[in-house]
């Protein structure tokens, strides 16, 4: 008995000096809206809440797992966990499985979707490269980061997963922005890369990809074609109002007619059944965690844990802006689901995993005020 009640009391000093509680209950907020949201658009199924209830148990295992590791250690397994996410991606081609595209590895018990893993090892990589070397960057640098991001970030466009391989390419350029890159800098990529958007027009983008674009434009032009996912989102987020329809009782999506309500549409049912004040509670939620992210990274010791830290952070940031635009049609359909809210089991592991990084780097801070 002594034993147990020692362990017990080892294991609570250790959470208490390694997890940022502040963060956590925002995390464990955003996590138990997304399970009545999910209840009541997978039609009041219970096993879909378990089911996604026991992926949020398992990501905050990882995330307590990550936190006890001291980035110093991170950093030295960095190499190795970005080689090994790497050859998963590789083998996708050719055991991958899905419908749009082949972005998922069956393992028996559960789907892998390696691009997921990649939105934490690519920040890790950029941030392990850029403490090695004097900072700010230069141009041999710069050439390296590139090719950390671009290798990763092409192989997940080609599969085609072109939403997810924006949001990896986002995550390694804010860990260079991070890193100190010059705003000339950025101004020269910004601008070879809007000179480069035409080419990708007419020779890489998928014709169902040109059509959402297009789309995104005029939904009217097709409302029962492609149009349709756009349509119906903003029918469901501007028939919320001020307080929603409540919960259980919106339309859209318990009669069919907004695509993917569990998963990349889940905020637009959120917006109808709980209103202007679900959404402001929610992004709320998310401005708070992406600031404790930053405050965190801002208090780190070393460079690595600052630049990853506050790269996942704004990752973070981005993922939530991306969905939140595509359901009010401020930006095209891009299948980004709602951070921590849409139904996915990578998706929240993976998140939740990188959190444990941030814990990681709270413990082990500047100093110990919080």
């Amino acid at each position: 008995m002594n034993t147990v009640h020692r362990w017990l009391r080892d294991l609570g000093r250790r959470f208490a000096d390694t997890i940022d509680v502040p963060l956590l209950v925002a995390l464990l907020a955003v996590m138990t809206i997304s399970l009545f949201v999910l209840h009541s658009a997978g039609g009041g199924s219970m096993a879909m809440v378990v089911a996604q209830g026991a992926r949020y148990v398992a990501g905050l295992v990882a995330l307590f797992a990550v936190a006890q590791v001291p980035p110093a250690k991170l950093r030295l397994w960095t190499p190795w966990a970005f080689a090994a996410t790497l050859g998963l991606l590789l083998v996708v081609p050719f055991i991958g499985t899905g419908q749009s595209a082949r972005s998922w590895i069956n393992l028996g018990v559960f789907y892998l979707q390696p691009s997921e893993l990649l939105k934490l090892t690519v920040p890790m990589m950029v941030a392990w490269y850029l403490h090695r070397v004097l900072l700010p960057p230069g141009w041999k640098s710069l050439m390296a980061c590139a090719a950390i991001i671009c290798v990763p970030v092409v192989l997940i466009a080609r599969q085609p997963d072109f939403g997810t391989a924006m949001l990896v390419a986002a995550s390694g350029a804010f860990a260079l922005f991070l890193g100190g890159l010059a705003w000339w800098r950025m101004g020269l990529f910004a601008g070879l890369g809007a000179a480069a958007a035409p080419s990708l027009w007419f020779f890489y983008l998928h014709d169902y990809q040109k059509a959402r674009l297009l789309i995104f434009i005029h939904p009217e032009s097709d409302p029962r074609g492609t149009g349709w996912n756009i349509m119906q989102s903003k029918i469901a987020v501007g028939s919320g109002g001020l307080f929603g329809k409540g919960w259980g009782h919106g339309t859209q999506s318990h009669l069919n007619f907004l695509p993917e309500h569990t998963t990349d549409f889940i905020f637009a049912v959120l917006s109808e059944e709980f209103g202007w004040v679900g959404v402001c509670v929610v992004l709320a939620l998310y401005l708070f965690i992406i600031g404790r992210c930053l405050w965190i990274a801002a208090n780190a010791r070393e460079t690595y844990a600052r630049v990853l830290a506050g790269a996942l952070a704004m990752t973070f940031f981005v993922y939530a802006m991306v969905n939140g635009g595509m359901i009010s049609g401020l930006l095209p359909v891009v299948g980004v689901p709602m951070p921590l809210l849409s139904y996915g089991g990578t998706s929240a592991v993976s998140l939740l995993a990188g959190f444990g990084i941030v814990m990681s780097v709270f413990a082990h801070r500047k100093f110990m005020g919080t």
